[in-house]
């Protein structure tokens, strides 16, 4: 098969193009399935094969899915390396990983995407992916996508690299999308920007959906929108806490915010969420110091400095007070792991 060049704007001009996706020990499904689907409704659409595709794996043989389903392989790494001296050269690699949950490190997998932007081939990930990209080296200094659960551990780890909330980035030659559904508008804002925005609405049709979302479309519904609270000062309140977690403002500085005093935010907030905004805040940090503990090494006094608590025995007081164990214990309990075996993810006992 001939491979195809480069686009100057980082997209593959395609002409019969290949793609390889990847596939990482308990990938997401539903992300490589959207992926393909944008191709193959491309294909479809345009009446002829424009994509060809092939599934990878480290040895070649199948690869548990997130929730366990064998998907099979059809080349490995080792394979895959010698494809790029030849006519079977790809013109993009897509890492197929979870959405939300990190990937082990893969060295041999990190050497290869290397490998592969030195010969000009595009890149790309899935889901979190965005870390194993980034482990490789070739995303300092630019803007990927990542899940907005994998946001705070991913700023911490990669601090050369510029992180967003967006569904999804092409920047430098390097696609990245948050994971899910945001899969299938990565893929078909890459073939809008190769065969025209007509071929991209066609494929919207086809699949029943309104139109292609831009990167920066939110990853999260907005919280006026999804939240039963319909006081907008509320709601406005609610969203400059969750901005503002590592240095929390004061309840008086919020209230003055939204024109409120503090003596009304108090009622109003035991009137609508049952409780005082001060615990409303704390509960909101802890959420986030929880996605820490359980996602990342990150030290424990550095994660509560980060969720805005003054000390690491503070921290652990209210943490403890709020979820019936330690932080220690909630990392040793609570934090993913895989099974080497069968890809799986499964929660610690």
């Amino acid at each position: 098969m001939a491979s195809s060049s480069i686009a100057s704007d980082g997209g593959p001009q395609i002409a019969g193009e290949c793609i390889v996706f990847y596939l990482v020990p308990g990938f997401s499904m539903l992300a490589l399935s959207s992926a393909v689907e944008a191709l193959r409704l491309a294909n479809y659409v345009l009446g002829c094969n424009a994509y060809d595709w092939r599934l990878a794996s480290r040895d070649g043989r199948h690869v548990n899915a997130d929730f366990g389903f064998e998907v099979p392989a059809t080349a490995d790494l080792e394979s895959e390396r010698k494809q790029l001296a030849s006519s079977g050269r790809p013109s993009l690699v897509l890492v197929c990983a979870n959405s939300g949950v990190a990937s082990p490190r893969d060295r041999a997998l990190e050497a290869w995407l290397r490998e592969c932007r030195l010969r000009g081939v595009t890149i790309g990930g899935l889901g979190s992916a965005s870390h194993i990209i980034a482990e490789a080296g070739l995303l300092n200094r630019h803007r990927c996508a990542v899940h907005w659960k994998e946001w705070p551990s991913f700023g911490e780890k990669f601090p050369e690299v510029q992180p967003s909330y967006a569904l999804y980035h092409g920047d430098g030659g390097i696609w990245t999308c948050a994971g899910g559904s945001s899969a299938f508008d990565m893929m078909l804002q890459i073939v809008s920007q190769n065969r025209g925005d007509h071929v991209a609405a066609s494929i919207c049709d086809e699949a029943l959906i309104d139109q292609l979302r831009p990167p920066s479309a939110r990853q999260r519904v907005p919280l006026s929108r999804r939240s039963i609270i319909t006081n907008k000062k509320i709601v406005a309140m609610m969203e400059q806490m969750q901005m503002n977690l590592t240095e929390p403002l004061s309840i008086e500085d919020l209230a003055a915010r939204v024109q409120l005093s503090r003596r009304q935010v108090e009622r109003l907030f035991r009137e609508l969420l049952g409780l005082s905004p001060v615990r409303y805040y704390r509960e909101l940090r802890l959420k986030q110091a929880n996605i820490l503990l359980t996602q990342t090494d990150i030290q424990i006094v550095e994660i509560a400095i980060s969720c805005g608590f003054a000390s690491a025995s503070h921290f652990s007081k209210c943490y403890r007070e709020s979820n019936g164990m330690s932080p220690q214990q909630a990392r040793k309990a609570l934090r993913p792991r895989r099974i080497q075996s069968t890809g799986a993810l499964v929660c610690a006992a």
